[in-house]
């Protein structure tokens, strides 16, 4: 089995419409990561608000496309839940390894590689050796924040691509926005929207994904293979056919879509 590739590595393509507005397809299936996409960038993911734009609009989301809209998310379902009380939808959590269908059954891929735990210690004696440094658990995978030591951001690099050459075939490591995230290998988020895309009421329309990290490239590579609308929230390389600015730019665009009709 061949390694998988660090993500933040790969050769990008510049966003080929970024000067653009993203159009809205006439039967969209709509996929949404939520972290600096929807919700603007915190220093802690437990300090993160949810806006009163948002809020009045992500009910409005389903009446514009027919049900087919999902959070795609490096968060846990429970988590999105919480955020987003009293409302749930249908969602992938974990970069996909957790996902909730239209019927709400909750569908995991595998289980957690002993080889994580093995892992995990030698990211835990990084993390003690450095103030600021923080692990989020997440099960079948887990973070390393280090957003309140931007400084630190080169020595994480180096760290993350020497472990990059220890893991084993059934794990990888995702680098994000001062984040770095270690998962059981075997889904992310591009395979957890084709999931989708094969169930109803996705099947049979255009997929549109949204996202604004490098964990989201793989999202933007499935719908691009679809023939879909990809794109990508603020700046950086990206194989994402459009581009967004920033969060406003997404709510102003979701609002649009909802106010025309869809």
């Amino acid at each position: 089995m061949s390694r998988p590739r660090l993500a933040g590595r790969a050769c990008y393509l510049g966003a080929v419409n970024a000067s653009t507005t993203p159009p809205w397809p006439p039967r969209p299936a709509l996929f949404l990561d939520v972290d600096g996409t929807l919700l603007e960038l915190a220093d802690h993911p437990s300090r993160v608000s949810v806006s009163p734009r948002l809020r009045g609009l992500l009910p409005e989301l389903p009446k514009a496309t027919g049900g087919a809209v999902a959070l795609i998310s490096g968060r846990r379902i429970e988590d999105l839940d919480r955020i987003l009380a009293p409302h749930s939808y249908v969602a992938a959590g974990v970069h996909g390894l957790e996902r909730r269908d239209v019927r709400g059954r909750l569908l995991t891929s595998g289980g957690t590689p002993q080889s994580l735990a093995e892992v995990r210690a030698l990211v835990d004696e990084f993390v003690e050796a450095r103030s600021g440094l923080w692990v989020e658990d997440k099960g079948a995978a887990f973070a390393v924040h280090y957003r309140s030591r931007p400084e630190l951001e080169p020595e994480v690099h180096c760290f993350v691509g020497e472990l990059q050459d220890r893991l084993p075939p059934d794990v990888e490591v995702l680098l994000g926005h001062s984040v770095f995230e270690i998962k059981a290998g075997v889904v992310n988020k591009g395979s957890a929207i084709t999931a989708f895309m094969e169930e109803p009421p996705f099947t049979g329309r255009t997929p549109v994904f949204l996202g604004d990290d490098v964990t989201d490239e793989a999202g933007f590579a499935a719908v691009n293979e679809l023939g879909g609308i990809s794109v990508k929230v603020g700046s950086g390389p990206t194989i994402a056919r459009w581009r967004l600015d920033d969060v406003e730019a997404v709510l102003s665009w979701l609002d649009a879509a909802v106010r025309s009709g869809g």
